[in-house]
């Protein structure tokens, strides 16, 4: 599995006219290396690969990276430059997105014979396709935050503070597997759901209130995401009102997910919804995002995302309505693309959850 990601590195290295492609993007060292500690680089040469890192590393590195021998280094960025001057590269691409100007500029002084390439979109599209045992994982993950959330869901009510609850749900997610959360959780109640990232506070939730939950796991470096939105007590009527136009907008976009369909006409469907109900001012975010090594990846499903879905592809669909001074709706699943459509990875049923 990963020998077919090195090939398809080595042929970036082909289209982009380089010697070899360097990744420092510890994602997408894993992804192509298998290598999961926190500090190290890889070199994909056009027929051969070299995984960097130092004595902290090592020994795992030998356990975890097969297919590229493991160079040990003291300084990064020297062991870096050593190793394409032994090479003779002499033009090296790089992560544009990943790369800051600083470290550029470090390791053009370092290695001085070297022109750097900088790749973009080949290298951002790298790992937005999944194989079937990242899918496997991708549902893993998603299974073990839904049924973590469903499980805590009882200790939310009226008198409990927000960042309380989310305490209780990362540990419900520890308990039932999860190796991290994939985010700090979104607990937002009240009038603070009016804001779309509104992190869970030192506010109590009061009864009457809806409470939008954004939450995820972390499993075996894969992540989750997905949104609720539940109401304390008996919703009123504009509750109710706003609540079925995020979810008949979130319904519509789903259920069109399939091959060959573009990121822009997925989101132009719940936004085109939304807009039609006189609640276009108030969605302004993207319909989703790509979900895998990251919980924010490529694809982009928003009016300016670029391409179109195809089988193998994970991302969300997240349509919400924000008003100031009042709260918000926002209601997430994560969805692979099929062959022939689309199934669900998270778990929790998005008809309105009404708590006593």
């Amino acid at each position: 599995m990963l020998k077919n990601r090195i090939v398809k590195a080595q042929g970036y290295a082909e289209k982009q006219d380089v010697d070899a492609v360097l990744f420092f993007n510890l994602s997408n060292v894993r992804y192509l290396a298998g290598f999961t500690g926190s500090d190290g680089a890889l070199v994909v040469g056009r027929e051969a690969c070299w995984f960097l890192t130092d004595s902290r590393y090592t020994t795992q590195a030998s356990r975890e990276v097969t297919g590229c021998p493991t160079i040990e280094y003291r300084i990064k960025l020297d062991g870096i430059a050593e190793l394409l001057a032994g090479k003779g590269f002499r033009r090296v691409g790089f992560e544009a997105e990943h790369t800051t100007v600083a470290l550029l500029t470090a390791l053009t002084a370092k290695a001085p014979g070297v022109e750097f390439v900088p790749i973009g979109e080949d290298i951002t599209s790298l790992r937005m396709v999944k194989d079937t045992g990242e899918l496997d994982l991708l549902a893993e993950t998603a299974r073990i935050a839904s049924e973590a959330l469903v499980s805590s869901l009882g200790g939310l009510r009226a008198g409990v503070v927000e960042r309380d609850f989310a305490l209780d749900l990362e540990f419900a997610m520890r308990r039932a597997g999860a190796d991290d959360k994939s985010f700090d959780f979104i607990v937002a109640s009240g009038e603070r759901g009016s804001l779309p990232h509104g992190r869970a506070s030192e506010k109590v939730i009061a009864a009457g209130e809806l409470v939008t939950i954004d939450f995820g796991a972390v499993f075996n470096g894969y992540h989750s995401d997905e949104t609720v939105t539940v109401c304390v007590g008996e919703p009123d009527g504009r509750q109710r009102e706003v609540y079925g136009i995020v979810k008949e907008a979130h319904d519509r976009a789903v259920a069109a997910v399939r091959p060959g369909v573009s990121f822009r006409d997925l989101d132009a469907i719940a936004r085109g919804f939304i807009e039609e109900q006189g609640y276009g001012a108030f969605f302004g975010h993207g319909l989703g995002h790509g979900v895998g090594l990251d919980v924010h990846e490529k694809p982009v499903v928003s009016p300016r995302g670029e391409g179109v879905a195809e089988e193998g592809m994970v991302f969300t669909i997240e349509p919400g309505i924000y008003i100031p001074q009042w709260g918000g709706v926002r209601i997430e699943d994560t969805v692979a693309v099929t062959g022939n459509g689309h199934r669900l990875l998270t778990r929790v049923p998005k008809e309105l959850i009404i708590l006593s």
